[in-house]
């Protein structure tokens, strides 16, 4: 059985930065450039829409602050790369490339923010 990794980032408004990844199972084949076809310009998507877990959680722990008016629920995807040594402890697998790819297929040109934890998030008043 083989591995990719999809790596992606949340930036927020003020340029603050929070990197994710998630293991797939399958080779990466196709799969960045059909990605990349389905992006919305500065190759932003809705995770949630992807099976792939929103990033603003860490965000906001990270950088200890809450939601505020620089978040959006948009994400950066980095690119898409075979699994190496430094990913041996990558869990859970989110799903195959060709499920991600079907996704991101059906998503393209219709990415909605409405799909993204983040605003169930911020309209139920987070708490760190």
């Amino acid at each position: 059985m083989s591995y990719s990794v999809l790596e992606y980032m949340y930036r927020d408004a003020g340029n603050w930065k929070t990197h994710g990844v998630a293991l797939l199972l399958g080779n990466v084949g196709a799969l960045e450039a059909t990605i990349r076809s389905c992006l919305d310009p500065g190759a932003l998507f809705v995770p949630e829409q992807v099976l792939l877990p929103g990033l603003h959680r860490r965000h906001w722990t990270q950088y200890g602050d809450g939601p505020n008016d620089l978040d959006h629920a948009f994400h950066e995807f980095v690119g898409l790369r075979d699994v190496g040594k430094e990913d041996a402890e990558l869990h859970p697998l989110i799903g195959s490339t060709m499920e991600v790819a079907a996704l991101f297929l059906e998503a393209r040109g219709r990415w909605d923010v409405r799909c993204s934890r983040y605003l169930r998030e911020i309209y139920s008043g987070w708490v760190g």
